[in-house]
């Protein structure tokens, strides 16, 4: 009988009683189980089953589900016998911290409070009878919403030790979303405070906890050592790049393929795999999102899912507030060519603002890069060798994530996207007064958008606001013109060359911008600035490569944009 697709379902018994889709994953658990970690932690991009992992692995092992082995007859975990008889048989403490997302410290931390009692009030039985002495119920029911930090960090710690007496066995510690709290007191502004106390809770929860037996911990990042993880030596981390647990999250093809085909959509093979495919873990490629093949098999036609489920706030602070280069590099992306950097799997979230190479860690560890080949580069020759690095090739992930980003662009524009469709018209029509009447207007009602970040100097505002510019460009007549900047030609690097796509060569058309920032003390006025914009164009021959293409030189038009403050001279 063909399953029930069931869209947002995150517990592992739920989907079991309901008989919604589902893609075997419980192998995940005797593989865990035989590589013997203490505790782990496993980093995959959202919406790609590690809540409901999580949930799989606590029904498994939880002496609450004992007897409940019906959730898994039929799975992979239960064809062996050595499994059968671990099902239902350790206390477990599972939490999720995917709700801590406040706004203010004082919150964020309260709901963690709030989470910590709400597991306790899951083990009240404890207060019965003689397991714990008076001091430790009072402690027990001290554990509530407003206690204070030495209370809230030893919680889980104090409660292992009393299920470990109770049942007469360590406890299993299942933590998911870990890094949500951290995002959050990062995009907020109070990353101290949070990193402090999340720093002693881990410490005393899965380094100096006796009464462990195993652990895991699911993410988006791998936050560095130096954040949270400082005393927890016997962490085995489990990145997108690591080859452990390669296939137990996401899709796989094979997968994907068995999916459509089992619901009558065998056809659409090849346009499932352009729009989602792409992610790769470890040594596993063509790993697709969950969360848009599901909605893919029950609305039968493609569409921003994943991408769409969140609000990409940090994403889309990361570029917008970026350096001229970051928003070069997205241009570059966003282009369909390749970025070459060095990557950092342990995102230290408090350099963001300063480590260009860290914003990309990020965006390959929330899934929108991916890896598109590895080399190692080594800083001096080969007689003479030094220190070896790893150069990562990154492309976007696929077609969704692509149309997610330039969505994402668009609404940066959305305030002045009246003026800027109406600038864009000018700018083909060669409509100078025009251009120069939208654009001061766009100019206004974006500039601060862009420029908003940590004490950006007024010499940086205009290529902070005209690198913003060119994105929206980008997006906007990129079906019509290849858009490219900051490119070598002739003897120098142009600001922005559009060539256009017409196959036909002699109605094909060129367009060069240079931009200068207004210099008091070398031009007069923004006339004149425009004037030494358009003089470098010409002394520069950046057109030397558009006319190397056969494009006619009096088709090619050449624009010198001049800055002061929020105020734009096109000429």
């Amino acid at each position: 009988m063909r399953q029930t697709i069931g869209i947002g379902h995150q517990d592992f018994e739920d989907i079991r009683l309901e008989h919604c889709f589902y893609v075997d994953k419980t192998d995940f658990i005797r593989e865990w189980w035989e590589y013997r970690d203490c505790v782990t932690l496993i980093t995959r991009p959202r919406r790609f089953g590690k809540t409901l992992a999580m949930s799989m692995v606590e029904k498994f092992f939880s002496v609450k589900y004992a007897g409940r082995g019906d959730l898994f007859e039929g799975l992979a975990v239960w064809e062996r016998e050595e499994y059968r008889r671990l099902q239902g048989s350790y206390p477990v403490i599972s939490l999720s911290l995917a709700n801590v997302k406040d706004t203010i410290y004082a919150d964020a931390r309260k709901k963690i409070c709030q989470i910590l009692e709400n597991v306790y009030s899951q083990f009240y039985f404890l207060l019965d009878g003689e397991i714990l002495n008076p001091n430790e119920k009072r402690y027990f029911k001290s554990v509530t919403s407003d206690m204070d930090d030495p209370t809230a960090t030893m919680a889980l710690h104090q409660l292992s030790m009393f299920l470990s007496r109770f049942y007469g066995k360590k406890v299993i510690i299942l933590l998911d979303e870990y890094d949500t709290p951290m995002q959050e007191a990062y995009v907020n502004g109070y990353w101290d405070e949070m990193t402090a106390f999340i720093r002693n809770l881990f410490n005393s929860t899965f380094k100096t906890n006796a009464f462990l037996l195993r652990a895991i911990m699911t993410g988006i990042t791998r936050v560095s050592r130096e954040s949270v993880f400082s005393d927890l030596n016997n962490l085995e981390v489990v990145t997108t790049t690591s080859c452990k647990y390669a296939s137990s999250f996401g899709f796989t093809e094979e997968e994907v393929f068995s999916a459509l085909d089992e619901y009558g959509l065998s056809d659409s093979r090849k346009l499932v795999k352009m729009w989602y495919d792409g992610f790769t873990f470890g040594l596993q490629k063509d790993i697709y999102n969950p969360w848009s093949i599901i909605n893919f098999l029950e609305k039968k036609r493609p569409d921003i899912y994943w991408a769409n489920t969140s609000s990409n706030q940090l994403v889309g602070k990361l570029i917008r507030q970026g350096s001229k280069t970051v928003k070069q590099d997205f241009e570059k992306l966003l282009s369909g060519q390749a970025l070459e950097t060095e990557i950092d799997e342990q995102i230290v979230y408090n350099c963001l603002d300063t480590n260009e190479n860290a914003i990309w860690s990020l965006l390959l560890a929330s899934g929108y890069l991916k890896v598109k080949e590895i080399r190692t580069a080594c800083s001096g020759g080969e007689e003479y060798p030094g220190s070896y690095r790893q150069i990562y090739e990154l492309v976007l992930t696929n077609l969704e994530v692509k149309f997610m980003f330039e969505n994402m662009v668009k609404e940066w524009f959305a305030p002045g996207a009246s003026d800027y469709s109406d600038f864009i018209r000018a700018l083909l029509a060669d409509d100078v007064d025009a251009m120069n009447v939208y654009m001061n207007r766009v100019a206004l009602q974006t500039f601060s958008f862009f420029d908003v970040g940590n004490r950006p100097s007024k010499e940086a505002e205009p290529e902070r606001f005209y690198h913003g510019f060119v994105l929206g460009l980008m997006v906007e007549l990129a079906d019509r013109y290849v858009i490219t900047s900051n490119r070598e030609s002739g003897f120098g690097r142009y600001d922005i060359m559009l060539k256009s796509r017409r196959e036909n060569q002699e109605g094909r058309d060129a367009i060069i911008i240079e931009f200068k920032v207004f210099n008091p003390a070398k031009e007069k006025d923004l006339g004149e600035t425009v004037e030494k914009a358009k003089e470098q164009i010409a002394a520069r021959q950046y057109e030397a490569a558009l006319e190397a293409e056969g494009i006619p030189a009096d088709r090619i038009r050449r624009y010198g944009f001049a800055f002061c403050g929020k105020q734009v001279l096109i000429g």
